[in-house]
């Protein structure tokens, strides 16, 4: 199941655990990415706390977890080659993994369609 947060962070779900990035349109709006840093693995976080940063050649901005949960592993791969969140945001260049605790969280989350059409009202 893939799910969509207002702050563009995709989750790829997978029973309690989910894999966390950013959208590809908010790759685009930040530019050459040029700097990841990565959360810490075993930390504790609660919905909406800032777990990792991204900085770009325009701006810095941090990503949030869009649940709570355990974060379990961090794609360690961004801090040797950040460009793989330009190259493919929705793939390799997923910033970390996580046990989610309150499966009802995801629930207010978007889908795919409703994330398309809150970017179309971005632009």
């Amino acid at each position: 199941m893939l799910k969509f947060t207002e702050d563009h962070e995709w989750l790829l779900i997978d029973g309690n655990t989910a894999t966390v990035g950013i959208t590809d349109y908010a790759q685009k709006a930040l530019g050459d990415v040029v700097f990841v840093e990565i959360p810490q693995t075993d930390n504790e976080v609660s919905q909406g706390d800032e777990v990792a940063v991204v900085e770009s050649v325009k701006a810095a901005s941090e990503v949030y977890a869009p649940a709570s949960g355990t974060i379990t592993e961090a794609n360690t791969a961004l801090e040797e080659e950040p460009a793989l969140v330009n190259q493919d945001p929705e793939g390799a260049g997923w910033f970390f993994k996580m046990t989610l605790s309150d499966m009802s969280e995801i629930d207010a989350l978007m889908d795919e369609a409703a994330y398309a059409a809150h970017v179309a009202d971005l632009d």
